[in-house]
């Protein structure tokens, strides 16, 4: 379990030192959002790393070792700290890292919650075989609530456009995630595949190394990256009506996910074999091919 993982009250830090840990937290996680921050002027990259550093707190939570109470414990632990920030009485470094970006940017408490809400769904699975309705609900809470609060940070009104343009682009990596990962997730006892599309390929089973071993889970995957590619798109419909500028760091992440989805799929989603990577060259070529010149996306 990693120190941002503990809710506990340090001696006091000053405001330099809180934003310093969270962007260690950014920096150490090797996160392919770390570049896309990097872009942003100071105040609205501060911001972008202390939400990122709370995810990733109450991320590896969820990802532990420890007994499901003890996470369950944990992640109230932060429900606590939550509050705190709001009540302007954080106690912890990521805590007191959020404080000014919560009251700069008015960053709704609300989607703080959803966000441990989504990691108690895996803290109290492992989630395996979910509904649709299921996992677009873990979807909203694991990944729509970053998109949210990401929109906060950029500068980008509150509209019913720049809510669906976030919720789509999260949707969409999140699923690009879960089809990036699905040997990965099988061997810590999760399957994110939704039971309708496995129910359409004839198989049963809810157990993840098993459906490993079905020859048509590729088909699964294969209907679960269309699904991907119809929320891509619809988060660059919405754009269209948004300041584009605003958004290239979320443009940039859409560009490096969209070039994993397509590796996925030139590889007739095979299960077997390496995992599906991209060098920093890579990532960072696409991701400005898309930011900055959308006339060569190819």
């Amino acid at each position: 379990m990693t120190s941002a993982t503990v809710v506990t009250a340090p001696p006091p830090l000053s405001p330099a030192e809180a934003m310093k840990c969270a962007r260690a937290i950014v920096e150490n996680s090797g996160s392919s959002f770390g570049f896309a921050m990097r872009i942003m002027p100071r105040q609205r990259r501060e911001g972008m790393y202390a939400i990122y550093a709370f995810a990733r707190a109450v991320d590896d939570i969820a990802d532990g070792d420890a007994p499901a109470d003890e996470k369950r414990r944990l992640l109230q632990d932060w429900r606590q700290e939550i509050a705190r920030v709001y009540g302007g009485t954080p106690q912890t470094p990521v805590g007191m890292a959020l404080a000014k970006p919560v009251e700069r940017y008015s960053l709704p408490e609300e989607e703080f919650l959803l966000l441990i809400e989504g990691m108690e769904m895996d803290a109290n699975g492992p989630i395996r075989a979910p509904s649709l309705d299921t996992l677009f609900r873990y979807t909203r809470r694991a990944a729509g609530t970053v998109g949210i609060l990401s929109m906060r940070v950029f500068g980008v009104a509150a509209s019913p456009a720049a809510d669906h343009f976030a919720l789509s682009l999260a949707d969409a990596l999140q699923l690009t995630n879960i089809l990036r990962d699905v040997r990965e997730d099988a061997e810590i006892g999760r399957l994110y595949l939704p039971r309708e599309m496995l129910d359409a390929q004839a198989i049963s089973t809810s157990d993840p190394m098993a459906a490993l071993r079905e020859p048509a889970l590729k088909n699964v995957c294969a209907d679960l990256g269309d699904v991907a590619d119809i929320k891509f798109a619809e988060a660059r419909s919405a754009m269209r009506g948004l300041d584009r500028a605003k958004l290239r760091p979320a443009v940039m992440m859409l560009g490096v996910y969209e070039a994993y989805l397509d590796r996925l799929k030139r590889r007739g989603w095979a299960l077997e074999g390496p995992p599906v990577t991209m060098t920093k060259r890579e990532k960072l070529t696409r991701a400005l091919r898309y930011a900055f010149f959308p006339s060569l996306r190819s």
